[in-house]
């Protein structure tokens, strides 16, 4: 829980706060945009939650956040917000919640289907999100999109006896992953899922295709509200911006509707219209 000592001047005056432990991972921001904002580095309350909705979402980004930055002066319903995640998306999709600092903040989800859940990227192991987890079904597999976003995916995977995906490149033999993909060529897990490695971001950055329609896009691609339109992140590529520009060409060959990113914000369009936008960010990032 937030410190109320180290509460930013920057908050509304009122119960929800957000401490000068927040390292800006956006996570508030998408969940409870009516509460948070951006204020320059970091976030900060700029309104109160006044409805139920909107509190209960102030209340969910204080499970959410993974340094535990926020805080109220009430008494908030953590029950109710803890059991809202995995919370879900759209159809079958769920946002898991429960960020992990390991992973600065890094958004999980969760692939819930009748031939076996994948977990993508790791979020905090906690308890509560174990067991609804567990009550959805577990977990057969896990998508490690690249190094950055694994948190406490060996936990998972031994919970559930997962199987875990990750790139070699990213060091998947010293994490002791049970299935690693080499090189970049294509691989097809099964007629649903599909690993697509996208050097760039890191050496080892790997996205996953889910039906045709869903793109988890690790650190690779996300959605700016600020431009409207898809990005990558030209201050935050570890190893080659030349091959991310590469691997987003690649890229154009695949159809999708969704973006769901580790960091960066989900989009949702038809397939089209994201192939427009896919097509605009690699000519805007050949100019960076």
């Amino acid at each position: 829980m937030a410190n109320p000592k180290l509460r930013l001047a920057e908050n509304a005056a009122g119960s929800f706060f957000v401490d000068s432990t927040c390292i800006d991972c956006d996570t508030c921001r998408q969940l409870a945009p009516a509460t948070f904002r951006d204020h320059g580095g970091q976030s900060s309350v700029f309104r109160q939650p006044a409805s139920s909705g909107e509190k209960r979402l102030a209340q969910m980004a204080i499970i959410a956040c993974p340094t535990g930055s926020i805080g109220s002066a009430e008494k908030a319903d953590a029950k109710n917000a803890i059991g809202a995640f995995p919370f879900r998306i759209t159809e079958n999709i769920y946002y898991c919640g429960f960020n992990s600092e390991k992973s600065f903040g890094a958004w999980s989800y969760l692939i819930v289907r009748p031939q076996g859940n994948i977990l993508v990227d790791s979020p905090r192991f906690s308890a509560p999100l174990v067991k609804k987890i567990e009550a959805l079904g577990g977990v057969s597999a896990m998508f490690l999109s690249h190094r950055d976003d694994i948190a406490d995916h060996d936990r998972f995977a031994e919970k559930f006896g997962a199987v875990r995906i990750m790139h070699a490149a990213d060091g998947a033999n010293r994490f002791g992953i049970e299935k690693i993909i080499e090189g970049e060529a294509v691989v097809e897990i099964d007629d649903e899922l599909t690993v697509i490695p996208q050097p760039g971001h890191t050496r080892g950055s790997q996205v996953l295709l889910y039906k045709n329609k869903y793109l988890f896009s690790g650190d690779h691609l996300a959605w700016s509200p600020n431009r409207d339109t898809l990005i990558a992140f030209r201050g935050a590529c570890w190893y080659s911006w030349t091959e991310q520009i590469r691997s987003m060409q690649r890229l154009t060959e695949y159809d999708f509707e969704w973006v769901l990113p580790g960091h960066g914000r989900i989009a949702n369009r038809p397939k089209a219209e994201m192939r427009q936008h896919l097509a605009g960010c690699i000519e805007w990032m050949k100019t960076r």
